[in-house]
C-alpha cells in the first residue's frame, strides 16, 4: 500500500479480578482527499489484520449534492444483537457516511474480566471498520469509572475527556455527543458533571454563531438517558416535570440554543415525539408538525438488540406522536440546510420501515422558536 501512518499504544488494565491488560492502539491518518475511497490495513512485523476499506468523509459541497447518512442506534450487545447483521451488511455496502452509537454497548464491557467487551469489539468490526462508529457513553459502561468505554474507542479531542463528551462537523450538521450519566454517578464527584456543562454552554454558544451556523445549520445533539419516554418502567424519562433529571439538567439550555433534534436511548424501544418542550408540544401546524416547529425533534432508539431485550409501553401521551417494541434502528439523512428524513427500521419485520418523517426548517438556532 502507498500510505504508512504510524501511531502510538497506551496500556489499559480492566478493573476486574484478573486485571486483564492489553494495549490500545491510535492512529491518525492525514492527508486523506474527502470523499475517496481508501484501503488499509493494521499491523506490525508480527503480523497483519485483513484489508478493510473506507470512504473519507465528504466535504460541505459534497455533502450538499448527496446529502450525509447515518445508522442511529443504542443498546446493543454481544448477546441478542439482533440488528446487528443488516447494519453490517448497510454499513459495507456504503449505505450510510457514519453510525452514531447512543450508548450501552456489550453487556457489559467488564463483565468476565473485560472478555465481554474484547468480544463486542470484535462482532462490531465488521461495521466499525468501515466508517466513523461515533459513540456516546451510557449507564452500562459505568463500571470502574467508565474506564472501558474510555479506552476502546477514540472520539474528537479524546486527550481532553476521553470520549465522555464531544463535538464535531459534518456537511451542513454540528452533531453533540455528551454524557447524561454524570449527572447520576455523583460518585466519581461533581467536577464532570460542572465541566460538561461549562463545555455544552461554550459548544452551543459558538455553534450558533451566525458565521457558523451558515455553514453547519443543524444542531443535533445525542445522549444516552432520554428527557421524555413513555415505557413502564419507571426510568427518569418517565418521572414528572420536577424529577427528571435528565430534562431538568439539559432541556432549558438545549431550547435556548436552537437545538433541532435530539437523539436518546436508554429505553429500548422506539418512540418519536412531537416537537417538544417542558412537555408541551410545539408542532409547526396540524398538518406539517415538523415544518418549521417551534421546538425540538425527539426521538427515543434504543432497540439494536440486548440480553436485556425490549421494553413495555405504558399509558400513552399526547405528545407521543409513534410507538414500537420491533428490534431496529433508525436511519438519518441530513438531505442539505433544511431537510432532515428519519426513518425507523424493523429488524423483526425484515427490514420494512415502519416510522418516517420529515424535519423541514427554514430558520435554525434560538430565531428558530420565535
Amino acid at each position: 500500500m502507498a500510505m504508512k501512518a504510524t501511531g502510538s499504544r497506551t496500556k489499559f488494565v480492566d478493573g476486574g479480578s484478573e486485571h486483564h491488560t492489553q494495549y490500545i492502539h491510535r492512529v491518525k491518518l492525514s492527508n486523506l482527499k474527502t470523499g475517496n475511497m481508501y484501503l488499509y490495513r493494521c499491523g506490525s512485523s508480527y503480523g497483519w489484520s485483513s484489508i478493510f476499506k473506507f470512504r473519507a468523509l465528504p466535504d460541505d459541497a459534497q455533502a450538499a449534492k448527496n446529502g450525509v447518512r447515518f445508522a442511529v442506534y443504542g443498546d446493543m450487545g454481544n448477546e441478542n444483537a439482533q440488528s446487528l447483521g443488516r447494519l453490517q451488511v448497510e454499513a459495507q455496502d456504503g449505505l450510510y457516511d457514519a453510525i452514531l452509537h447512543v450508548g450501552d454497548f456489550a453487556y457489559d464491557f467488564f463483565r468476565a474480566n473485560g472478555s465481554v467487551g474484547d468480544e463486542f469489539m470484535r462482532q462490531i468490526q465488521s461495521a466499525a471498520a468501515y466508517l466513523p462508529y461515533m459513540t456516546c457513553p451510557g449507564n452500562h459502561e459505568e463500571n470502574y469509572n467508565f474506564t472501558n468505554y474510555k479506552n476502546r474507542f477514540t472520539m474528537p479531542k479524546y486527550e481532553d475527556v476521553q470520549n465522555l463528551w464531544y463535538s464535531w462537523n459534518i456537511g451542513p450538521a454540528h452533531i453533540i455527543a455528551f454524557s447524561t450519566e454524570v449527572n447520576f454517578y455523583l460518585q466519581y464527584g461533581f467536577a464532570p458533571m460542572k465541566h460538561q456543562m461549562e463545555w455544552l454552554h461554550a459548544d452551543l454558544a459558538e455553534a450558533t454563531k451566525p458565521e457558523n451556523l451558515a455553514k453547519h445549520p443543524w444542531i443535533i445533539t445525542m445522549g444516552h438517558r432520554p428527557m421524555y419516554c413513555t415505557t413502564d418502567d419507571n426510568d427518569d424519562c418517565t418521572k414528572d416535570e420536577y424529577f427528571g433529571i435528565t430534562r431538568v439538567a439539559f432541556e432549558d439550555l438545549f431550547y435556548k440554543y436552537g437545538v433541532d433534534l435530539e437523539i436518546w436511548a436508554h429505553e429500548h424501544s422506539y418512540e418519536r415525539f412531537w416537537p417538544l418542550y417542558d412537555f408541551k408540544v410545539y408542532n409547526g401546524s396540524v398538518d406539517a408538525p415538523y415544518t418549521n416547529p417551534k421546538a425540538p425533534a425527539h426521538i427515543v432508539t434504543g432497540s439494536a438488540g440486548c440480553r436485556e431485550r425490549t421494553d413495555k409501553f405504558g399509558p400513552n401521551k399526547p405528545y407521543v406522536a409513534f410507538t414500537s417494541t420491533d428490534y431496529g434502528y433508525t436511519r438519518m439523512t441530513i438531505v442539505n440546510s433544511t431537510h432532515i428524513n428519519m426513518e425507523q427500521v424493523s429488524d423483526d419485520k425484515g427490514g420494512q420501515v415502519i416510522d418516517k418523517f420529515t424535519i423541514i426548517k427554514n430558520t435554525h438556532g434560538p430565531d428558530a422558536w420565535l
